[in-house]
């Protein structure tokens, strides 16, 4: 099997990923696309950075590494043409790990920002109006909120992406991490053509 392929795939996939969570965790700081007045009119959760150091930070360092594999030295040590490849898919596990420790922190983080609700005024005091998302399922009671305007829609549609994203994050680490064992003991689908060898491993 082409291990080095199926982890540049991956990698191509996570970067995306990581700017678009990025992205998204920057947006919460505006509430309902506005600048805060004040820090404190700034959802708990969006301080965590589930989006720019879980999904962000965290995620470029496997992603890098796994769209390097596929061209990494197959020949790197003691004259096995194999060893270099073999090592290289083994730290690939290691940090497909630590993708999946940032995907989950910010799943975690986002899972609890929705149940949790935004921070809002309603009309006399900034609070968070909501209980164990109970405004998920009765929109009524959005009208809680009266400033920032569109404050649930904004924070429900960002968080909820957060949290999609980082699960489809967690899932191509995890599969990576499958994908680094074969390439660990079984090598890749072929060899880079030199110490003499350019067939299957």
């Amino acid at each position: 099997m082409c291990t080095g392929s199926c982890a540049k795939c991956l990698g191509t996939t996570l970067i995306p990923l990581a700017v678009l969570c990025t992205v998204a965790n920057i947006l919460l700081f505006f509430p309902g696309g506005k600048v805060a007045e004040n820090n404190d009119h700034i959802t708990d959760e969006v301080w965590y950075f589930g989006g720019i150091l879980g999904s962000g930070a965290l995620m470029i360092f496997p992603a890098l590494v796994f769209l390097g594999l596929k061209n990494n030295d197959c020949c790197g040590c003691c004259g096995n043409e194999s060893c270099g490849k073999r090592f290289a898919m083994f730290s690939s596990i290691i940090f497909a790990a630590v993708g999946v420790v940032g995907a989950g922190y910010c799943f975690v983080v986002s899972a609890v920002a929705i149940n949790k609700g935004p921070i809002c005024n309603n009309g006399t005091q900034w609070l968070y109006p909501f209980k164990d998302g109970d405004y998920l399922g009765d929109r009524t009671l959005w009208d809680t909120c009266l400033s920032p305007a569109n404050i649930v829609p904004w924070h429900l549609t960002l968080f909820a992406l957060l949290l999609v994203m980082s699960g489809i994050q967690a899932v191509l680490c995890g599969i990576q991490v499958v994908n680094g064992l074969f390439g660990t003991i079984c090598g890749d689908c072929r060899c880079c053509g030199c110490c003499g060898g350019d067939g299957p491993v």
